[in-house]
C-alpha cells in the first residue's frame, strides 16, 4: 500500500477516519476534529444544490472575478497557510509557501482563460442552420482530495469548476483538517455564495452516500489506486463522471550526458521534492551504462550525511519527514524487501526511531521484478536507478509498469530523446525537463487513473458540452 492510500479516504472501506493533525517532525497530535453528523453531509449537500441554481446564472465574467480574488488571498496569506502544512504533514516550509503561491497562479489561470475556454463553439451542420457547442456546468461535485499537496490538488480541482459556474463540496485528507479549513475560510472570504464550496469532514460511508446523491453530479478524486477503485465503482453504480489521478512510477530516462554530475544533481532535486511525496516524481530513474556508475555514485555522494532536520527551519544537510509514521514504515518495509531479495542500497535508508517519520533518503539499485520495488510505488524520497545499454531497452524498462502517469527522457541530442518519448505510454512525455504549470494539463493512463486537471482540458471534465441548434 502507498503512503497516498494510508490517509487518504476510501469509500465503504470499514472504520471511520479520524481528523487530526499529527506532526510527523514529533509525532505528537496537535489536535482533533469531530467527523461530520450524517445531519451535518444533509446540510452541505442541500447547500451545494441551492447555490449552483444561483451560481450558474451569474455571468462567467463576474465568477472569474470572484476566482481571482480566491487567488489574491492564497499569496495574501501564504505565510499563514505555509506553517499549517508544514505541522500537518512535515513538507519544508519554503516548499509549502511556493505551494501556496502556485494556487494564485492556477486560480488567476482559469480567471482569465476560462471564460474564452467556455465560450460557444460553432459548428456548420451539414443539412443547414445555426449551431454551436456551448459549455455548461453541469451541478454541484465532490471532490476527494489527498494530503502531499493540500492547497495545490484542492486548487486544480476548485479553480476551473467554480469558473464553469459548478459548485463544490470537498472531502479532504483525515491528516489535514486545518488547512481544509484555512481553504473554506479563504473561498468564504473572496466572495464566493454560501453553499458553493463546502468543506465536510465526512466518514468513507458519507462520502459513498454523498457520490450515490442524486444531486451531486461528479467526483474528482486523487490518491491511492485502492481508493480510485472504491471511488469509480460507486460513481459507476450511480451513473456519475469520475476524474481519478492515482500515483505513478514515472520513467526518468538519461541517454547521455554533458556533465554527468549535474545531470544528477537535477534529478536528485527532482525526486525529493516534498520528500519524495510527489505523484509525478520521478521513481525509476533509467541511465545508459556508459554513463551509469558515475550517476549512481553522484546520487549517494547527494544522499550520503543527511540528518533529520525541522521542516519549519530548513537547516542545510538536512532532510524533512514523510507525511506521517505509517508512511515511513511503509516506505521502510519497501525498501528491505529489495535489499533481503538483492538490491543494493548505495545510501540512506534508515528509519529514525519512536513515533517520528524521518526515513534518510536513499539510493536503490539492482532492482528485479521479483522485488516489491519493481511494481510498487515508492511514495518518499528513494532515488531507484537501472542501467540499460540501448534506447531499446531503456524504452522497454520504461513501459514496464502498471502505471502511466508522466515520464521524461534526457539526451544531448533532441531528436533522439524526442524519439523515444512519444513512445512512452504515458499521459505527460517529457523532454530534457518537466513540464508544468497552471497552462499544461495533468493526468495519466492506465492505472494512473483517468482525466485531466490544469490548462485547457482542466475545463472540460465536469462540463454540459450542450449542441444548441437553429433551423433555418
Amino acid at each position: 500500500m502507498t503512503a497516498e492510500a494510508q490517509t487518504q479516504a476510501t469509500a465503504g472501506s470499514g472504520n471511520p477516519p479520524s481528523y487530526r493533525v499529527v506532526n510527523p517532525a514529533t509525532g505528537q497530535v496537535e489536535e482533533e476534529f469531530p467527523t461530520a453528523t450524517d445531519e451535518q453531509i444533509e446540510a452541505a449537500l442541500a447547500a451545494a444544490h441551492g447555490a449552483f441554481q444561483a451560481w450558474q446564472e451569474v455571468p462567467i465574467e463576474e465568477r472569474a472575478q470572484v476566482v481571482t480574488r480566491i487567488g489574491e488571498l492564497f499569496t495574501e496569506r501564504a505565510d499563514e497557510l505555509a506553517a499549517i502544512i508544514t505541522t500537518e504533514m512535515g513538507k519544508p516550509l519554503s516548499e509549502a509557501k511556493g505551494e501556496a503561491e502556485f494556487c494564485t497562479d492556477i486560480f488567476n489561470y482559469f480567471a482569465s482563460e476560462g471564460p474564452q475556454l467556455a465560450a460557444d463553439q460553432p459548428i456548420k451542420p451539414i443539412g443547414g442552420g445555426k449551431a454551436v457547442i456551448q459549455k455548461r456546468p453541469v451541478g454541484a461535485l465532490l471532490g476527494i482530495m489527498p494530503w502531499n499537496y493540500p492547497y495545490y490538488q484542492v486548487a486544480r480541482f476548485a479553480a476551473p469548476n467554480l469558473v464553469l459556474g459548478n459548485t463544490i463540496i470537498l472531502k479532504h485528507a483525515e491528516s489535514c483538517p486545518r488547512s481544509a479549513l484555512a481553504i473554506e475560510q479563504i473561498m468564504k472570504d473572496a466572495g464566493l455564495p454560501e453553499g458553493a464550496y463546502v468543506n465536510v469532514f465526512a466518514t468513507h460511508d458519507q462520502i459513498a452516500d454523498i457520490i450515490a446523491d442524486p444531486r451531486i453530479q461528479g467526483v474528482s478524486l486523487t490518491g491511492s489506486e485502492r481508493a480510485g477503485a472504491a471511488v469509480g465503482a460507486i460513481a459507476g453504480k450511480n451513473l456519475k463522471k469520475a476524474v481519478l489521478e492515482l500515483g505513478g512510477s514515472d520513467p526518468y530516462v538519461v541517454l547521455d550526458s554533458a556533465d554527468v554530475k549535474a545531470s544528477a544533481a537535477d534529478a536528485w532535486a527532482t525526486r525529493i521534492e516534498n520528500t519524495g511525496q510527489a505523484c509525478n516524481s520521478n521513481k525509476r530513474m533509467i541511465v545508459m551504462e556508459d554513463i551509469y556508475d558515475e550517476f549512481v555514485a553522484a546520487l549517494a555522494e547527494q544522499a550520503r550525511d543527511l540528518k533529520p532536520g525541522n521542516p519549519a527551519e530548513e537547516a542545510p544537510g538536512t532532510f524533512a519527514p514523510l507525511s506521517s509514521r505509517g508512511a515511513a514504515e511503509s516506505l521502510y518495509e519497501q525498501l528491505r524487501d529489495a535489499v533481503n531479495k538483492g538490491a543494493t542500497l548505495h545510501a540512506g535508508g534508515e528509519l529514525s526511531e519512536g513515533d517520528t517519520a524521518y526515513l534518510a533518503p536513499a539510493v536503490l539499485t539492482g532492482v528485479t521484478p521479483e522485488m516489491r520495488a519493481w511494481h510498487e510505488e515508492l511514495f518518499g524520497p528513494v532515488a531507484v536507478v537501472y542501467k540499460v545499454s540501448s534506447d531499446e531497452e531503456a524504452l522497454e524498462l520504461a513501459n514496464d509498469t502498471p502505471y502511466g502517469l508522466g515520464g521524461a527522457v534526457f539526451s544531448t541530442d533532441e531528436e533522439r530523446a524526442r524519439a523515444l518519448a512519444l513512445r512512452l505510454n504515458v499521459g505527460m512525455a517529457n523532454v530534457n525537463g518537466v513540464g508544468e504549470g497552471a497552462d499544461l494539463p495533468f493526468g495519466g493512463v492506465k492505472r494512473s487513473g483517468f482525466g485531466r486537471e490544469l490548462g485547457p482540458l482542466g475545463m472540460d471534465e465536469f462540463v454540459n458540452k450542450r449542441l444548441f441548434y437553429i433551423a433555418e
